[in-house]
């Protein structure tokens, strides 16, 4: 099933050396273990990216002095082109996110949970979180391999009921998406901006990615993967939306041979309808009321964004709040904060109070 061992944050997966102290090392109040997970549903994925994969659980004070206490699980999925060493990057001023969830830990705000930063990153940047052809199946190695794996070593209270999962961008997608898939895994769910409202938050990345093929490629998408695959730093960061809609067309509109199917038609920019009427139906706008039942027993979902995110996912965050409200959810936190897309790790201490209060044993 895998494997696990104790250290810091900053020995596990940093780059600095361990026991410096601040503000290279921040003492925690709990602790955290890496683990490796048997991705058994990743066994044979088309990318043909590692299938055991590396997870951090961090585990909140106190844990080892009740060994009959059990506790809620809280599973947080990392936005596209995040990696699970993004967890502890330190940037000026700020600490690292679990840093904050372990502050927010020892001043009380957030009740004790155990905290499951989870990878799901692929060589084409990220799998959504969704079961694909063109990545592989992340939707089940999550809710099953990564679960199993939690459960069988860890106090966990293992039911839907006292299980959540939560993230940014398109973590917040594969959180949403996760919870209204599995309902029988996860009793809840918060997301930070995450992608929905597709018709509104793609529109600009792909009307730049087709200006990218048409202007350096030719209008050619084999000659950008050709170049891709010869040497990743080829296409420059101007590039990104590219990039991100390379690995958006594996996870929705994947071919039967796990080729990715673009939305647009590279000669032209005009849209292939049969194309992104798949990815209409990974909308989680579309999905919650095809899911009714599943939105109608979640416990609790927290839903935000900033108002002036980059892609307006702002806009999404209130229609999908709305839609699952209408799916008959019984309780939907939304809110709009003052900001952007960028910089919301002071999010997640708020969902993971959120969460674990509600998923609590009651």
């Amino acid at each position: 099933m895998g494997r696990i061992r104790p250290a810091s944050i900053d020995a596990v997966i940093g780059d600095r050396p361990p026991g410096l102290g601040p503000p290279w090392e921040h003492d925690l109040a709990g602790r955290i273990e890496l683990g490796v997970v048997a991705g058994r549903a990743l066994v044979g994925n088309h990318l043909g990216d590692p299938a055991d994969r590396p997870v951090l659980v961090q585990l909140p004070p106190g844990y080892d002095d009740d060994p009959k206490r059990r506790y809620p699980s809280v599973y947080v999925l990392q936005g596209y082109a995040g990696m699970l060493t993004d967890w502890s990057r330190r940037t000026l001023l700020r600490p690292t996110t679990p840093e904050l969830v372990d502050t927010a830990f020892r001043a009380g705000d957030a009740p004790g949970c155990i905290v499951v930063w989870v990878d799901a990153w692929t060589r084409l940047g990220g799998s959504q979180f969704l079961d694909s052809a063109g990545t592989g199946a992340y939707q089940t190695y999550l809710c099953e391999d990564v679960v199993a794996f939690v459960d069988a070593a860890y106090r966990t209270l293992p039911a839907a009921a006292h299980r959540g999962v939560l993230g940014l961008s398109s973590g917040g997608y594969g959180a949403a998406m996760a919870a209204m898939a599995r309902p029988e895994v996860f009793g809840a769910f918060a997301s930070h901006a995450g992608d929905a409202s597709f018709e509104t938050c793609l529109a600009a990345d792909l009307a730049r990615a087709y200006r990218l093929l048409r202007d350096r490629y030719d209008r050619d998408f084999a000659a950008w993967e050709a170049a891709l695959a010869a040497d990743p730093a080829v296409p420059g960061p101007d590039e990104f939306p590219l990039l991100m809609i390379h690995a958006l067309s594996a996870c929705y509109s994947p071919a039967p041979d796990g080729r990715p199917l673009l939305p647009f038609d590279p000669a032209t920019g005009d849209r292939r309808e049969d194309v992104f009427a798949r990815w209409l139906a990974l909308d989680p706008l579309n999905v919650a009321p095809a899911r009714a039942d599943a939105c109608a027993s979640l416990r609790a979902v927290w839903i935000d964004a900033g108002r002036d995110d980059d892609y307006h996912l702002d806009l999404g965050a209130e229609r999908l709040a709305r839609a699952l409200r209408g799916a008959g959810a019984p309780l939907v936190v939304h809110e709009l904060f003052p900001g952007t897309h960028q910089h919301l790790a002071r999010r997640y201490p708020l969902s993971v109070a959120f969460l674990s209060t509600h998923l609590a044993e009651t």
